[in-house]
């Protein structure tokens, strides 16, 4: 199964704020971006770049994908179905990387990061609708139920994870006892919280 190796920190430290890769880690001082908040690399304090159109375009594109951790790739593919859906792309675009289980698992408070989710779901840990399913980018649906596998072995670092939960999505609903929870609804754009802007990925894409 393909996925980005490369250095968390060093990818919050390149687009500038913080993306959450590391869970309880980056709500701590030792975040990359508390200690060193410039671009890494060895000019990357004295680095000034033109701010041209594309490369904010291009900016705000790598931002989201490293925010829901998706490959180049299948990202493009995101886009392409977002673009064939009725209505404005660019908010298809962020609710079909919303809808991932394993990002769901995250919002739920299940996983302290989106890696750990694609990891948990990936062994199997999880079950949609009473089934288990062991692939992360499976899209959920409305009144779809998420809960955790019986006798799972990974229900201490579930319920680990859920201390950190400070709120839960307005269009999810969680269950911290029975480490369930439900889709109430599709994400709107103002229940989405991703630090990224849209309508720059779309004008990328349409060049």
């Amino acid at each position: 199964m393909a996925r980005d190796r490369d250095p968390q920190c060093k990818q919050c430290r390149r687009e500038g704020e913080k993306l959450f890769l590391k869970g309880e880690r980056c709500l701590t001082d030792k975040c990359g971006i508390e200690r060193r908040n410039y671009p890494p690399g060895e000019a990357g304090q004295n680095r000034r770049s033109k701010q041209s159109e594309y490369l904010l375009q291009l900016r705000e594109k790598q931002k989201a994908r490293r925010f829901y951790g998706v490959l180049e790739a299948q990202f493009r593919r995101y886009y392409e179905k977002a673009n064939r859906q009725p209505g404005i792309t660019g908010e298809n675009l962020l609710r079909l990387l919303e809808c991932r289980l394993d990002n769901v698992v995250t919002r739920l408070g299940f996983a302290a990061s989106r890696r750990q989710a694609r990891q948990l779901v990936s062994h199997g840990h999880f079950k949609v609708n009473g089934r288990r399913v062991d692939i992360p980018s499976y899209q959920v649906r409305p009144n779809d139920v998420i809960s955790l596998k019986d006798k799972s072995t990974a229900e201490q670092a579930v319920r680990n994870a859920t201390d950190l939960v400070a709120s839960v999505a307005p269009w999810l609903q969680a269950d911290y006892d029975q480490l369930s929870g439900t889709i109430l609804k599709f994400p709107e754009r103002s229940d989405i919280d991703t630090p990224v802007r849209e309508q720059l990925i779309v004008e990328l894409y349409s060049k």
